[in-house]
Parts: C-alpha cells; structure tokens; sequence
C-alpha cells in the first residue's frame, strides 16, 4: 500500500520531510587546544601542531577539512565519488578555507557562508536535496582555525591585543557528515535521523560588540528555537536536548533570558557546544568557545555518540552566526545573527511526541 504524504511544510518557517534523512557517518578533527579539552578523547583526530604541517593558518585550515572529510569516507566505507554533492564552508574571505581544501575530491559544491551556523546549513540544505529526490548521498563539510580567524576578523596574533571577558575562542576544528536516503549504506548503522528543520532570519538587536558575539546572536537563536516550537507544536520536554552552537556562558544568558520573556523555559535542558568543549576552569577561553568548527565538532564527537548510544532519543541542534565582516565592523554596522535549527532523533527506539509530524513513526 503507498504511504500517503503529508505536506512537508510546518507553519510559518519549518520543514518536517516525509521521509527521514539518515546521518549515515561523522568525523572530527581538532587542534592541541580542544583535544586538552573535556571531549578530547571523542575526537577522531587532533593535532599536535596548530600548523597541520602547513605554512600557513589558512593552509592549516584547508588540511583540516580535507582530513576531517577523508576519515568521514574512511569511517563509512564509501569512495569519494559516491557523495552526490558537497556542501561546505568556513569563515575566512571567499571561502578559501573550503575551496583549497575540498578541490581534490572532485566534486560538485555548494560554496556556503552562514558564519558560525554553517554547519546548520550545510546539514539543513543536504537534507532538502536528498530528501527531494535530486541526490541519493551527499557530504557536509565545515571549519574554523582560532589564528585564521583572529586575523581575518581581529588582530594578528603577534599583536598580543587583550581580550575581554564576554570573548570567546574560535575553535581550531572540522566536522564532516556523510548523509544518505537509506539508513545502511555505511559499515555501521547510521548514527541518527534528520526528521525536521527550521531555517532561521536574520535577527539584529543593533549590538555592535564584536568581542561579545555570544550576545549578538542570541536574539536569533531565540527566535528561530521559539518559532520552531510553534511550527512543530512542541514543548521544550519534547527534546532531550536544546543545544545551541557556541552562545557561551554570556550569549546562555542572554538567550534564556528572551525565551523566558515569551513563557518559554529551556533552562533545564539547554546546552551550548561552545561552554562543552572547553574546560572554564583550566582553560582560558573566557566565554566559551565559537567558529564554523565548535558546533560541527561537538556534534560529531559528542551528540551524535549520545544519540547512537540511546542516551538522548531526540535533540533539537541550533547553531549560530554572527553576520559581520572587517568591512561591516570597521563602517560601524551592527551585528546581526542568524540560528538554524535541526531536529536529531536516534535510530534506537522510535518515539511518538504528540505533534504528528514525527517522521520516525
């Protein structure tokens, strides 16, 4: 008997597929800083030098996509030409960061900027094309390099500038993810589901600290996490985990403080990518950490292992970005932000929240 279709599109912003989308594999590959961190020994690979063996930052970057991608295909026992597509970026100008790192896999690419949301994206855009028939697998790909960015956004290293304490620390790290139409197209089952999604606005409160970006984007992660929950017609309690991607402790505050306001309470299940990666007490990274890599790391090494294990059986995945550039910043603009938000369910036991749009049934 067919299966009969529902209408894909949820209320003013979401996307609920027919049809899950399966995370069929995962890498991650960090520098020294995150590997001391608490999830050190989760990562697939971590670095000794910062440098990759490059000679530059922006070439340690590029190495950090090309290894994190090479172990996803490695992991899963695919060859490269079996993802369809790739989808892929990084917070350095003109994406070079993606473009000299992912060239020789030969595949076709959609080029993305999402700032520190790019993962979001990635993940959220692979899932349509899959999910609307247009690709059978395809990879995701994301970075960031705390040196790379510090100089295309801040001050070069050698500059010794202060940072203040609303600061948070870009994490030096690459995720990829391997997505696929069928649960078992890898050496193991797929580690979780892609069962809904709600693409963000962009959101600007008119704050123009770019030492404080926990607070310029947690406006939008308010916004799109508060939306999602109207669309889907779900409560906090329907999710295991709220998990935004690198808010730290300052933007946490911020976030819970605005949800509040509109009768939404997350506090108890709420947590940050950037707050779990490094260790507040022996690790000076001030608010936390952040970058295109925090959230991506976090949520190959971490996230997707709770999911598997069965620990969480659904979370809702939020990461954000700061929309600025040197130019924006230094012409005196605001910081505008943007949060997209995905919704994770694990392959271990199919659950029923009440709203009849769980893909998973």
């Amino acid at each position: 008997m067919q299966k009969e279709e529902r209408n894909p599109i949820l209320g003013k912003q979401s996307i609920a597929p027919n049809d899950p989308v399966y995370l069929v594999e995962s890498a991650s590959v960090v520098g020294k800083k995150e590997g001391e961190g608490p999830l050190g020994n989760l990562f697939d690979l971590v670095g000794e030098d910062d440098m990759f063996g490059c000679k530059s930052w922006e070439e340690a970057e590029s190495c950090l996509q090309r290894e994190a991608l090479t172990c996803a295909i490695q992991k899963a026992g695919w060859k490269k030409e079996d993802a369809r597509f790739l989808f892929a970026g990084d917070l350095l100008g003109q994406e070079i960061a993606t473009s000299f790192g992912l060239e020789q896999f030969d595949r076709p690419l959609f080029g993305l900027y999402g700032a520190c949301s790019t993962c979001g994206l990635s993940l959220m855009l692979a899932s349509l094309i899959i999910a609307g028939g247009f690709a059978e697998k395809a990879a995701c790909v994301t970075s960031s390099h705390f040196a790379s960015a510090e100089k295309e956004f801040r001050f070069p290293l050698g500059y010794g500038n202060q940072r203040p304490l609303s600061a948070t620390w870009t994490v030096t790290g690459s995720g990829a993810f391997l997505l696929a139409r069928e649960a078992d197209c890898g050496k193991r089952p797929a580690r979780a589901a892609i069962t809904g999604m709600t693409p963000g606005k962009i959101v600007d409160f008119g704050l123009k600290d770019s030492m404080n970006m926990g607070a310029c984007m947690a406006p939008a992660a308010a916004s799109t996490i508060g939306q999602h929950l109207k669309d889907f017609g779900r409560r906090p309690v329907d999710y295991d985990k709220i998990i935004t991607g690198d808010l730290g402790k300052v933007g946490q505050t911020v976030l819970l403080d605005l949800l509040e306001k509109d009768g939404i309470d997350i506090s108890g299940r709420h947590m940050d990518c950037g707050i779990e990666i490094y260790d507040a007490e022996e690790q000076d990274t001030h608010a936390g950490g952040s970058g295109c890599g925090c959230s991506a790391v976090v949520l190959s090494a971490y996230i997707l292992r709770m999911l598997e294990e069965g620990v969480w059986k659904r979370v809702l995945f939020a990461p954000t970005g700061a929309l600025l550039s040197k130019t924006s910043f230094n012409e005196g603009k605001a910081v505008p932000g943007i949060c997209h938000c995905l919704v994770l369910e694990s392959l271990q036991q199919k659950k029923t929240c009440g709203s009849g749009t769980d893909s998973l049934q």
